[in-house]
This record gives structure tokens, sequence and C-alpha cells, in this order.
């Protein structure tokens, strides 16, 4: 519909249309009384549902106090408005510091596969070796089926999906990664492209 939608990292989403005579951005969303920001902390991502047209789903990333937090929500009948109070969380995990939470989240163009990039959980040089650790998902690319089941499933061509092991984790896609915090899918090939940080 030729809208632009911003995402702010203290919890608000505003949409207006794409045209440079537009004077004002409506609230699309407001989950500042969920979301904890400041720093690297806050809304981090934001991705709408391949079938958004018809079943009006959408997805943001966003840390609370202690946790990254990955939910859905539902547009009203308004579809510059949407339902606050129709989060869905989808998965949680605990964030030890501050600083590091990746935050990007997007579909696959070509699976159709929700895709979350995660960072190390901060601190100096990986203390805990996070990004490594195939048990934990701190520091890297999860893909998750949300059509699948509820909350969701495992893809059947993840690299861990057939590990015996139940510590480890089968949402990773890719893993090494300290902030990932924007990545691209490459429009030909369908290659998804990150962007991450180095300690220094």
């Amino acid at each position: 519909t030729n809208r632009i939608f911003v995402i702010e990292q203290e919890g608000i989403i505003r949409v207006f249309p794409n045209s440079s005579n537009a004077l004002l951005a409506k609230e699309y969303l407001d989950i500042t009384d969920r979301v904890s920001a400041g720093g690297e902390k806050g809304l981090l991502g934001l991705a709408f549902h391949p079938d958004y047209e018809t079943n009006g789903y959408f997805y943001v990333n966003y840390t609370n106090a202690t946790n990254t937090v990955i939910s859905r929500f539902q547009v009203t009948s308004n579809p510059d408005s949407a339902d606050n109070d129709s989060e869905f969380q989808i998965l949680t995990f605990t964030q030890p510091y501050s600083n590091h939470n990746g935050g990007w989240i997007g579909f696959g163009p070509n699976d159709g596969y929700l895709y979350i990039a995660t960072g190390d959980g901060g601190g100096s040089g990986d203390q805990q070796n996070y990004a490594q650790r195939i048990n934990t998902l701190l520091g890297k690319i999860l893909r998750i089926d949300v059509d699948g089941g509820t909350p969701y499933v495992i893809p059947s061509t993840n690299p861990f999906v057939d590990s015996t092991n139940a510590q480890v984790r089968k949402e990773i896609y890719a893993w090494g990664m300290r902030n990932p915090w924007r990545c691209s899918f490459d429009p030909v090939t369908g290659s998804l492209w990150a962007g991450d940080v180095g300690q220094g």
C-alpha cells in the first residue's frame, strides 16, 4: 500500500504514506509498557509475515529487563493500527548483559521461515564463549517455521535438526556471531548477508 513503517527503540512503530507530502506519522503499535530501552536495548526488529495481507501478522524483536523476546502481533481492522494486546510470544531467552542484542528479524524470500539475528550477550570478548556454543541461542542466526506449529517448528534443513543431544539448540541456522545487527537477503540468489561487528 506504499507506506513506510518506522520502529523506534523505546517501543513504538509509526506508519506514514511513502510521499514527500506526508505531514504526520500515525502510531501503528505502542509496546513501551513492556520494552526496556536504552543503549543497545529496545525494540530492535520488525518483520511482516509473507501472508500479512491475509492474516495481518507481524513479528517484533525486543528486549525487556532481562530477556530478548520474539513476539507476534496482529493488525486491527484499521490498516494503520495494530492491536497492542494481541501479543503472542514465540521465543524468549535471557540476555546476560545490556549490549550485543542483535535484533534483526526477517522472513526468507524462498523458504518463508523466520530468521532471527542474536548477539553474543555482550561483555568484552564473549568471555562465556556463547557464540561458539551450540547449546545457547546467543551469538547466532536462528531459523524457525512459525507456520508449521505452535509456537513454531524446526525446519528440516537446519544444521542440527537431527542431533540426538537434548542440549543442542536446533533453532540454530548459523553460529559464531558477535552482534549481527543488520541482515539482508540477496534478491537474486536468496543468500543471507549479515552485518556483524568486531571487538575493537
